[in-house]
């Protein structure tokens, strides 16, 4: 059996900011922006706070927060795992993390030709 491949991972820092965050407001949820205002950042809502689109893709989950990515940046993206962190600084103004002085990061890095092949056999 091929080992389960992650779309979508988070750095200790970054859960232990969702538990903080869960603790404050309750259920939360991500969505990869696609720009414009916020740029390109992870965005953290309440669960429900956001509305999911039909070109939206659910990712996987994060700190047990469901974590989706918009049609089009998916498909610039699908090749990478994302990989997201905190570091210092005002996330986006819609994101619940402002208030804490640190802001989400999406890093990524390259799927394995192995890793890949796991990805399309699952149809994922």
């Amino acid at each position: 059996m091929a080992p389960e491949v992650l779309r979508v991972t988070a750095t200790e820092a970054a859960l232990a900011l969702i538990a903080k965050l869960r603790a404050k407001h309750g259920a939360l949820m991500f969505h990869q922006s696609g720009g414009c205002c916020d740029g390109s950042a992870p965005m953290c809502y309440p669960q429900g706070d956001f509305i999911v689109g039909d070109y939206d893709k659910h990712l996987g989950e994060i700190g047990g927060a469901p974590f989706y990515i918009s049609g089009p940046q998916f498909e610039y993206w699908q090749h990478t795992q994302l990989i997201i962190d905190v570091v210092p600084g005002r996330g986006g103004m819609f994101s619940l993390e402002g208030p804490e002085g640190l802001r989400f990061l999406t890093r990524s890095r390259l799927f394995t030709d192995e890793e890949w092949a796991v990805l399309e056999a699952a149809g994922r």
